[in-house]
This record gives structure tokens, C-alpha cells and sequence, in this order.
């Protein structure tokens, strides 16, 4: 996808463990964010998560478009970047596990949560077990390209060969086609992108009644041929705490098109979170 050319060929598998961009050494356990942009006292904390295939590195270019009083986290999964040798969960709902238990260090202050495609699914998942586990419950959850929880159908893993499910990749807008051609650049990122979609086929995510009150935002392309406006729609059932729904031109990697509009959108919706309004993100 459009990401690999973001985490491999430009910058190349990354170091550092458990370092931030900054160098200094980051919380016990947060070797599952890297930081995208810095804040001091953050008024508010956003949390990405990366699609199918994606890293961290996907939303490095947000940073100079991020208000100062925000500060943005990027997830790293395993298998890619700096976490190239860690292994996969062995589910979303684990790997949205792991995430809420890392999440510890950063609930001083209002967390948002934004996941684009199978990184929808992993928020959902780490809203859950945040509210499980009595911790303070995101301020929003935004979900981007994805299909809603208890709407997936059985996907098996069907890609035996390695050139189908690169058409599938391209199919979904990504520009990394040309690149994945490179035997070296396809050895780097062959594993983790088999694993995530097995992962994603696999997924049977559950609409908990009462689960979360969290306002919810959906995001879509109007071209996306596997995320369209009706199968974004039923997030509105995950949540009491209100729900809208956003569409922007495009195919599922419509936010690389339209990244200022979605961001001016995504941090309006934030606006009031930390300065005394309501919290409410729609």
C-alpha cells in the first residue's frame, strides 16, 4: 500500500527501540508509539493507527498541520520499521490489547483515538479495553475506510501468490506497485503485510451494547469500492455518545488527497476537548 513506500523506501527500516523522535528515552512499555508531534502539556493526545501493511511512518507528514496544544502518537506495530523482528498478536483484538496497556503513560491528559482501515478495527478494539480495565475513555474515536464491527464476513487469506495480492494493494489506491517490484524492498515487507491480512480475515469484531459513549466520527472515500458510505454508516451502533459521518473524493487512501481537509475536520472536532466545552467530538 502507499504507506510501504512511506516506512521502507524512504527512510528505511527504523531504529531506536523504544526511543521517541527526540532521542529520549520514552515510559516503560511505549515501544508501542512513536511520537509524530510533540507537546509539552498537550490539551489533548491523538493516538494513530496504521492500516493493513502500514507503520508508523504514515503519519509523520501530519506533524506541521497538528495545533500546538496537541500532541500525536503514531502506533508501531510489530514486524516493520524499528519492530521488524516482533512478532504479530495473534488477533486485532489482542494487538488492541497491547495498545490499551501501553496507553497508561498517556492518559494525563485526553485521548482521541484515529485509525484508518484495519487500524479502525485496533482502536475500536483498544477503546474497549480501556473501558474494561476502568481507565479514562477516549475523548472520541475516529474511524477511517473501514467496515464497522459485527458487519465483517469470512475473508479467508485466499493471496497464495504473491502478485495477487499485490493487484489487490493497487487496487485500493496504493502507489507502492512499482516499488514492491525491488526483491529487497519485497523481502523487508512481504511478512508483515501477509500477517495484518490475515489478521484483518480473521477479524469478527463485536458491538458491545453499552460498550463505549465515546462520540464516534467515520470517515470514507466516495470511490473506495470496499468502504463506502453504507458500510461506514453502522459504526454508528458501537457507540451512545453520538456519531457523524464525513466524505471526502477519493478511493480508500482518499486522506493523502484530501490530508488538510481531513485534519482541519479531525482537530475542529477536538477543539472544545480540554478547555472547559463539553468534550464532544461531533
Amino acid at each position: 500500500m502507499s504507506v510501504l513506500e512511506d516506512s521502507i523506501l524512504k527512510d528505511g527500516p527504523l531504529r531506536g527501540g523504544a526511543r521517541d523522535d527526540g532521542g529520549r528515552e520514552r515510559p516503560d512499555g511505549t515501544v508501542w508509539f512513536r511520537t509524530v508531534k510533540r507537546c509539552a502539556a498537550p490539551r489533548v493526545r491523538l493516538l494513530c493507527f496504521p492500516h493493513a501493511g502500514g507503520a508508523a511512518s504514515f503519519f509523520r507528514d501530519w506533524a506541521g498541520r497538528v495545533p500546538d496544544d496537541v500532541e500525536v502518537l503514531a502506533v508501531r506495530y510489530p514486524g516493520r520499521e524499528d519492530r521488524l523482528f516482533d512478532e504479530l498478536p495473534s488477533s486485532l483484538e489482542e494487538m488492541g490489547g497491547l495498545v490499551a496497556d501501553a496507553c497508561g503513560p498517556f492518559l494525563d491528559a485526553p485521548l482521541a483515538l484515529f485509525g484508518h482501515s484495519m487500524g479502525a478495527s485496533v482502536a475500536y478494539e483498544t477503546a474497549l479495553r480501556l473501558r474494561r480495565a476502568g481507565a479514562p475513555a477516549p475523548t472520541a474515536l475516529f474511524v477511517s475506510a473501514r467496515t464497522a464491527p459485527g458487519q465483517e464476513f469470512p475473508r479467508p487469506f485466499t493471496y497464495n501468490e504473491v502478485s495477487e495480492l499485490l493487484e489487490h494493494v493497487e487496487s485500493l489506491g496504493g502507489t507502492g506497485r512499482d516499488a514492491l517490484r525491488d526483491p529487497d524492498v519485497l523481502d523487508l515487507v512481504l511478512p508483515s503485510l501477509r500477517g495484518d491480512y490475515h489478521l484483518v480475515g480473521r477479524y469478527r469484531g463485536a458491538v458491545e451494547k453499552g460498550a463505549l459513549s465515546l462520540p464516534v466520527v467515520a470517515y470514507f472515500g466516495t470511490g473506495d469500492p470496499h468502504a463506502g458510505r453504507e458500510v461506514v454508516a453502522h459504526w454508528a451502533s458501537v457507540t451512545s455518545g453520538g456519531f457523524s459521518l464525513r466524505a471526502f473524493d477519493g478511493d480508500h487512501f482518499y486522506l493523502r488527497e484530501h490530508r488538510d481537509a481531513l485534519l482541519t475536520d479531525l482537530f475542529g472536532r477536538l477543539e472544545q476537548v480540554g478547555r472547559g466545552g463539553p468534550g464532544t467530538a461531533v
